[in-house]
């Protein structure tokens, strides 16, 4: 038993020394795959809970309740709630004003709430920047001052009272902009707005004559109760006109400003798996061709499946791991500055991935590795070993009028076409490459087509963020496709040069110029290339069409031609110069060599 793991120990060693540029470019293959999806897992963590992180950091309420009256009235309506029975605490009443707010020329609705400087114990908004109220002061929700686009030091009026800005805070007592409920006092029927807090002292100054309502924050016993506590028969006339507010209302309406953009990293992380996917098929699958002499020697010497098993499987599972745990770590500490859920809430991720993170990525590379070493075992078990020896290619199918027209192909193609078809699935693999790529930059330029509407905040408009961050998404996607597509373009190119470099140097040996050796490889890659941008643009345009609603504009169709023509370059680009310089090797030294 030692001395087969010693020999195991030995051939891995052997082969990762003798193999670098095939190691290393599995290695890359790998933590790109188990980044994006460590990436994906971890953007959905930051968009599915920002608002539970926001209550909690925040020690948000479980009701918020606002009386349809003014004044000391509204106050001794909303007393007896303080003490009412399955209500724990509270804190308020505070003071509420609804205002139109000027910056930077801009005339937008606000809502103003009136607070005190000492926390409070319920509702304590979390500063971002700058300080909290103070007399002659204001804090603006931040999502509200990244659409004002107001800074910290900036001076703002609300009906002619000018204020300097304190700083920005976030809060999950009210939705975050444009949903902090604006409204007339007495009035059911909420408007776009923002939220801005000041000194309780300033309150009845920025008042004037306009009546002062109320806001109280309730902590209930149980807090799924919601409004029952205060109205058990959900139909007292008292409350008539009250706008009651539970926790799960405000995370519902919060999580609209993310529900688009998440839609559009959810099936851009499916698309980008494929993607990874496709690489890491790509390069085990030039890996496993280029080691089936490999196995025929093993099996010569009286190996066997379950040691070839071992031999293969120690060598992929020491690449695989590492490489998962890299791309775990590049992948959940890119997530944060990659994608923020939106300015009014807090969203993070942690500063350590959770054990559901770490078992998928883990269980992605081990799945690689079990796969890549299944194929060298069942081979192993089918194949004759004198065959396995001779390490052939898969025999191109014969057919006159193929060969027909390659006897009229020019050099160079003839030579593309010959090396696509002796390893036909590693053509396949890049036409799911570029498909996939040009899908999503596909679905990004339609993005980038549309008119988006933006916000009535009265006398002015605001951009509207959830537009925003669709944008921003979707551009995330293509920015991790562009990457990967990148990694899966050179990956390919040398796991095709490395497979390719005998029949090359045979076409050199037979006439064919190093240029023309060299570009044969480079059409190669780009042959397959073009089915896949033929594909992929009508498949992102109906991608974007199926997840968007309204009336919608296509991208240009000159926008469609720089796409596909761009992709071709990219590609031709990549490849030619590792195409290139693999053509330029000695013919002698590559015939004299023979794969151990």
């Amino acid at each position: 038993m030692n001395g087969r793991l010693l020999l195991v120990c030995r051939l891995l060693v052997r082969d990762l020394r003798r193999r670098r540029t095939e190691t290393v470019l599995l290695l890359v293959a790998i933590t790109a795959a188990t980044a994006t999806l460590t990436l994906g897992l971890a953007l959905n963590e930051l968009l599915s809970r920002p608002y539970e992180q926001t209550r909690a950091a925040t020690a948000g309420p479980d009701l918020v309740v606002e009386p349809a009256r003014t004044g000391p009235e509204a106050l001794a309506a909303l007393a007896p709630l303080t003490t009412a029975p399955g209500v724990t605490g509270h804190s308020g009443p505070y003071p509420l004003l609804f205002k139109a707010l000027t910056a930077r020329d801009l005339n937008v609705r606000v809502v103003v709430e009136g607070r005190d400087a000492a926390p409070a114990a319920l509702d304590r908004p979390a500063v971002t920047d700058g300080t909290w109220v103070r007399p002659g002061g204001v804090v603006v929700e931040r999502a509200f001052a990244d659409a004002l686009g107001v800074h910290r030091g900036d001076t703002v009026s609300i009906d002619g009272h000018p204020l300097r800005v304190a700083g920005t805070a976030v809060t999950a007592a009210r939705p975050a902009y444009p949903y902090a409920g604006w409204h007339l006092p007495g009035s059911i029927l909420s408007e776009a707005g923002g939220l801005v807090w000041v000194d309780r002292s300033d309150i009845a100054t920025l008042a004037g004559t306009a009546p002062l309502t109320f806001t109280l924050n309730l902590k209930l016993a149980d807090p799924q109760a919601g409004i029952s506590v205060v109205d058990p028969s959900h139909g007292d006339p008292r409350f008539r006109g009250w706008h009651f507010n539970t926790w799960q209302q405000i995370a519902e309406v919060n999580g609209r400003l993310n529900h688009k953009a998440q839609e559009a990293l959810l099936v851009g992380s499916w698309l980008l798996t494929v993607l990874a996917l496709a690489g890491v098929a790509g390069i085990v699958a030039g890996r496993v061709i280029g080691q089936r002499r490999r196995v025929g020697l093993l099996k010569a010497a009286g190996a066997g499946p379950v040691m070839i098993a071992a031999v293969h499987l120690a060598e992929y599972l020491v690449i695989g791991l590492a490489a998962a745990g890299t791309g775990l770590a590049a992948g959940w500490l890119a997530a944060p500055p990659l994608f923020r859920p939106t300015a009014g809430l807090i969203g993070s991720v942690g500063v350590q991935p959770p054990l559901r993170v770490v078992a998928a990525a883990t269980t992605l590379a081990l799945g690689i590795a079990i796969a890549a070493t299944l194929v060298p075992v069942v081979r192993a078990a089918a194949t004759d070993t004198i065959h396995m020896l001779a390490d052939a290619a898969a025999p191109p199918r014969r057919r006159r009028w193929i060969i027909w027209l390659s006897r009229r192909l020019p050099t160079a193609l003839l030579i593309g076409v010959r090396i696509n078809a002796r390893r036909p699935r590693r053509a396949r693999l890049v036409t799911v490459n570029t498909l996939v790529t040009t899908a999503i930059l596909a679905a990004v330029l339609m993005a980038k087509a549309q008119d988006h509407t933006p916000v009535p905040l009265g006398y002015s408009t605001l951009p509207d963020r959830r537009d925003e961050r669709i944008i921003q998404a979707i551009l995330l996607v293509a920015l991790v496709a562009c990457v990967l597509a990148l990694i899966n373009a050179i990956v390919s190119t040398w796991t095709a040069v490395l497979d390719a470099r005998q029949p090359l140097v045979i076409a050199r040996a037979l006439g064919a110029t190093p240029g023309q050796a060299g570009t044969g490889l480079a059409v190669a890659q780009l042959l397959p290339a073009v089915p896949g941008i033929a594909a992929g643009i009508p498949i992102g345009i109906g991608l974007y069409l199926f997840f968007t609603n309204g009336d919608l504009r296509y991208a240009p169709v000159s926008w469609i031609l720089a796409l596909a023509l761009g992709v071709l370059l990219a590609i031709a680009a990549l490849t030619a110069i590792p195409a290139l310089a693999a053509a330029r090797h000695p013919v002698g030294d590559t015939l004299q060599s023979v794969p151990t």
